[in-house]
């Protein structure tokens, strides 16, 4: 396995193997350049031309005030990883977040009025892109070079779950537009969540709306609804029994879904009960991407200062599976692939690292905004 992986078990991207199995050793790297490349692109090629919204009604609409306060931050559950730990105090001041996660029709409306791209529909310039590679490297197809993204695929039985690349295919031409490829479209699914979203993209619409990301710390406050002993925002109903609460896998993963909750993949944001404080989603339907760098130290580091005041994280990023990846930000909050024999993405202290290049059909956001 290449350290070129996946998106739901370690937010990472699809090895190169997986799209083309017969070429060398070399071709990770240009993988990962090329996914680089396309998030590196001139800044003139991205800028947005509209203005930031400058009403505080428009700002506001859609979002609810999270009250601030004093929480005890990490793994709450024998489920817990490694970088869920130490627990550690945090105080977070009060703030705004969005009640759901930003919509396909909230994306359509960033986009018609700034003409923006996202990563996933940026081509790709091989002039440009092979000056950063090993000399005499070659070509790659032309299909490898065309704005693509990652989308779920399931398997036909049972597999090893360390072997990402079974259920994960790179398909050209799939992006928040076309969610499962070329031949779909967000039809339908105006209300569901935007997805094939990469860091970049959420905080260009983030600054475009006036609004910016939230830390994982605000993530994890506002999931727990005020109640520090909620391992779910939901509270402690087991998941077995909490397919009404949210949107996540029910069955064998990744082969069979039950789809006791209704969908196979994403759902209607305020499809499912929101949580004490109005939060709809915060488990489960798409992961979120948040401000702070991915370190898996990180908790670490906070809990030698005593109660740490709105954390935003590590200054550098560092995932000792990829520890030559480029950086990495945080995700939270599962989505409706999580399963507990797999990530267990929807524990309110969940987190997960994530190549801030890379997108795919179950990536998405939601906004906070400073009181």
């Amino acid at each position: 396995m290449s350290s070129f992986d996946l998106v739901c078990r370690s937010g990472g991207m699809l090895p190169f193997s997986v799209i083309l199995p017969d070429l060398r050793k070399s071709t990770y790297i240009l993988f990962a350049t090329i996914v680089c490349y396309a998030c590196d692109t001139s800044k003139s090629a991205r800028e947005t031309d509209a203005d930031t919204k400058n009403t505080a009604t428009e700002i506001l609409e859609g979002m609810v005030l999270i009250p601030g306060g004093t929480f005890t931050m990490g793994g709450r559950s024998e489920q817990a990883y490694q970088d869920e730990f130490p627990r550690h105090d945090v105080e977070v001041s009060p703030f705004y977040l969005d009640a759901t996660e930003i919509t396909n029709t909230q994306f359509t409306k960033f986009v018609e009025e700034t003409g923006y791209l996202t990563v996933a529909e940026r081509p790709v310039d091989w002039d440009e892109i092979s000056k950063q590679l090993p000399a005499n490297t070659p070509k790659p197809p032309d299909s490898v070079l065309m704005p693509g993204s990652l989308v779920f695929k399931p398997t036909e039985g049972p597999v090893d779950l360390r072997d990402f690349s079974q259920w994960w295919v790179w398909k050209t031409g799939a992006d928040w537009r076309h969610p499962e490829g070329p031949q779909s479209d967000i039809s339908g699914r105006e209300d569901h969540p935007v997805v094939h979203i990469a860091l970049e993209d959420a905080q260009a619409y983030a600054t475009w709306a006036g609004k910016r990301l939230p830390t994982e710390a605000e993530l994890e406050w506002a999931a727990t609804g005020g109640d520090n002993d909620n391992k779910y925002p939901w509270g402690n109903e087991p998941i077995e029994q909490a397919y009404d609460k949210a949107n996540f896998w029910q069955g064998f993963f990744p082969y069979q879904n039950l789809e006791e909750d209704g969908f196979y993949a994403t759902a209607p944001v305020k499809n499912y009960p929101p949580n004490a404080y109005g939060l709809y989603d915060m488990a489960g339907n798409v992961w979120e991407w948040c401000a702070d760098r991915y370190h898996v130290q990180s908790y670490e580091q906070d809990s030698q200062v005593g109660v740490v005041k709105n954390p935003e994280g590590s200054v550098v990023s560092y995932d000792p599976n990829e520890p030559y990846a480029k950086e990495k930000f945080v995700v939270r909050g599962g989505s409706f692939l999580c399963n507990d024999s797999y990530c267990s993405g929807y524990r309110v202290a969940r987190r997960m690292p994530s190549d801030r290049d890379s997108g795919a059909n179950h990536k998405g956001f939601r906004c906070a905004k400073d009181i």
